[in-house]
């Protein structure tokens, strides 16, 4: 009896997978799957289906009433084809692909059935676990797999030419799409090509076996698979008025810019740069900060209303409308938003519309807002609101709707970052004063400032102040951090090294934390060995990696860590790492400030991911999580539902005692910010 059996397929949709996600991909009436590689266990051999030549590459007709692995294994034959289609449906053996998700959502459409996450693992998850880059061939080359192991670079070429629709051209007799017939000799290579992907799976997967990650950690992105096969519905009408209308007012708005600087193309740097210069206000630089800055002060009119078009021209936030349009399924919902484990804390990240960074909604009347833009009342939206597209971006939230029959509950841990990383540090005041449920930036603020400090009263206006010390401060960060986040210039320049200086000196144990954190890492580095816990965190050193244990049980892994000396001669932790300016696998450098960083946005996320298991168990669905909130389309039968989460959310966690956490809820029929 086999007990794990890995998949790779190569498929065909005229939908792009890259810009509308796996479950529009499937969907497409075109889509098919090509080939089928497998192999069981620990087996050498690769099996590969040529499901073209055998005539099973489309997905069974739904209504035509034979049952798929009747179809299966007439029209294919043969006990290589029913081997492959046992084992895929057999519960008690456990399919292994890298991106899972993939797999899962295309042999479900193909089959019709649903394909339990339960029977399924992700190599590329266990991957991102350990630090390691999220595509096949950056992870073989990352373990230093040998060459006969890694991914046939051949493979994106052969993608491209049997996996998309093709030009129709008069050298391809006007076709629109190649099939193996059409260049037999590249569809044997595209049949290696999958039998290589499926040896380089296993090969991560048999390097990865001494870094198990835990069952409850696969439970979850189980729960997490759930959540992205069930997506989120959107207001499809809404979103379609907003994509017409601003392709309209986009026009609209060039002409203008053209008819006011005479320009050819105002939308080219150099021109526009030059127009401004010509006007009396050169500008090095035409972004978002830079209008704003112009803006604030005096110009002329003609300068004035140009930058206007361009900050509203700039708008890209209104884009993710079409993206919603071209990811969504025939039924009218959005799904696969999530990626499990994409950030190096464990927190998911965003696909498709990138939900964790949805423009925030500040709309005096949103409701009345999103009721015109619904209607598609355009010139009352213009007359009340403004420029079309500012109201566009703040409405992107509003586009995510409840299912028939529900409401959205909505709740999120108030503070979650603050509360965690004064729990680790064991920093009291803090902890007390959200036991206490008082402000934390007027008790920051408080402290800074050595005067009393409450919101919407008494020295009110430092709260601002605080608020900037907190987001900015709390990670060893200094007066370019505060630059940073001090995005409505609250804290006058002269006065940020003071305001460093008093933060670090109201917060002792959480400076005291940056320097363990970075002095055990260290220590654990160049002894190899586990060096002592600290405010229960834990930091081994093994198999060349920095592994650190947080207080729920879960593991960062640094890849490769070492130390090196800078041209100070300093001692500094470097790592292998996806480096977030270039995006590119190679070294990274880190210090005290960043591990705990990551450290409490793990035990955050660890927080929010106990939450959503018990809210799940209630029998809720869970459509959207972000960072530190969810979104349950709760029916609106249910009057409780708010007060049940909102409890959830505030129930103690057994490996975080004394952690002091509060659920902030509310009720509503779209999605925003309350």
């Amino acid at each position: 009896m086999h007990e794990r059996m890995s998949v790779d397929i190569e498929t065909f949709s005229s939908v792009d997978l890259i810009k509308s996600g796996v479950y529009a991909y499937a969907a497409s009436p075109d889509f098919e799957i090509l080939i089928i590689g497998y192999s069981f266990d620990d087996e050498d051999e690769v099996t590969v289906i040529d499901m073209v030549e055998h005539g099973i590459s489309k997905p069974l007709d739904p209504d035509d009433g034979e049952s798929v692995r009747i179809h299966w294994n007439t029209k294919a034959g043969g006990t290589v084809y029913k081997e492959f289609w046992d084992a895929l449906t057999n519960p008690k053996i456990i399919k292994t692909a890298f991106n899972a998700n993939f797999e899962r959502t295309c042999f479900a459409r193909y089959t019709g059935e649903d394909m339990p996450p339960e029977q399924w693992r992700c190599t590329m998850v266990r991957s991102m676990e350990l630090g390691l880059p999220r595509s096949l061939a950056d992870v073989g080359i990352a373990l230093g797999l040998p060459e006969d192991k890694l991914k046939d670079p051949q493979g994106k070429a052969l993608i491209r030419f049997f996996s998309k629709p093709c030009k129709p051209t008069k050298s391809n007799n006007g076709r629109t799409r190649n099939l193996p017939e059409h260049d037999p000799d590249n569809w044997r290579l595209y049949k290696k090509y999958n039998r290589q992907d499926v040896v380089t799976e296993k090969a991560i997967l048999d390097k990865l076996e001494r870094f198990p990650i835990p069952p409850e950690e696969w439970r979850l992105w189980c729960l997490d698979q759930r959540i992205n096969d069930n997506g989120v519905r959107l207001d499809i009408p809404m979103i379609e008025k907003i994509v017409e209308y601003d392709a309209k007012r986009q026009e609209e708005l060039k002409e203008e810019a053209k008819a006011i600087t005479n320009l050819e193309n105002p939308n080219s740097l150099a021109q526009l740069k030059e127009w401004l210069a010509d006007q009396g206000v050169p500008m090095k630089s035409v972004a978002k900060d830079t209008i704003a800055e112009v803006l604030a002060g005096d110009c002329p009119d003609n300068v004035r209303r140009v930058l206007e078009i361009r900050g509203a021209l700039g708008k890209t936030s209104t884009a993710k409308y079409s993206k919603m349009l071209d990811a969504v399924s025939p039924d009218g919902r959005l799904r696969g938003m999530f990626q499990f484990a994409g950030a190096r804390s464990r927190r998911w990240t965003g696909k498709i519309v990138q939900p964790q960074n949805l423009a925030k909604n500040f709309l005096p009347d949103l409701d009345l807002a999103r009721e015109l833009t619904a209607a598609g009342d355009f010139d009352t939206l213009y007359t009340l609101f403004g420029e079309t597209s500012y109201v566009f971006s703040e409405l992107v939230r509003t586009a995510f709707i409840p299912s028939p029959s529900c409401r959205f509950v909505v709740s999120d841990f108030s503070a979650i970052e603050a509360r965690c990383i004064a729990w680790i540090a064991g920093e009291n005041w803090r902890l007390s004063a959200f036991k206490e449920g008082k402000d934390i930036y007027c008790e920051s603020a408080s402290r800074l400032f050595g005067v009393p400090v409450v919101k919407h009263g008494i020295n009110g206006h430092l709260r601002a102040q605080g608020k900037v010390a907190e987001l900015a401060l709390g990670y060893q960060g200094g007066i370019g951090a505060i630059k940073q986040m001090d995005k409505n210039s609250a804290i006058p320049e002269e006065d940020m090294q003071n305001i460093v200086n008093q933060w670090r000196k109201a917060s002792p144990k959480i400076v005291r934390l940056w320097r363990l954190c970075e002095d055990r890492a260290k220590l654990a580095i160049k002894s190899g060995k586990t060096a002592s816990t600290v405010c229960g965190i834990k930091f081994r050193h093994s198999c060349g990696n920095l592994f650190i244990t947080i207080p729920s049980g879960g593991q960062l892994t640094y890849w490769d860590a070492r130390i090196k000396e800078n041209a100070k001669g300093m001692e500094q932790i470097h790592y292998k790492g996806v480096n977030q300016t270039t995006k590119q696998w190679g070294d990274v450098e880190t210090y005290g400030g960043k591990i705990v960083e990551n450290i409490v946005q793990a035990t955050a996320r660890d927080c929010l991911a106990t939450a959503m298991r018990r809210v799940a168990a209630k029998g809720y669905n869970i459509v959207l999580h972000i960072h530190d909130e969810m979104v349950i389309d709760a029916p609106v039968a249910d009057k409780n539902a708010a007060e049940t989460i909102t409890q959830i959310m505030a129930e103690p966690i057994p490996w975080a005692e004394g952690l002091p956490l509060k659920g902030d809820t509310y009720e509503t029929m779209f999605y925003k910010k309350d």
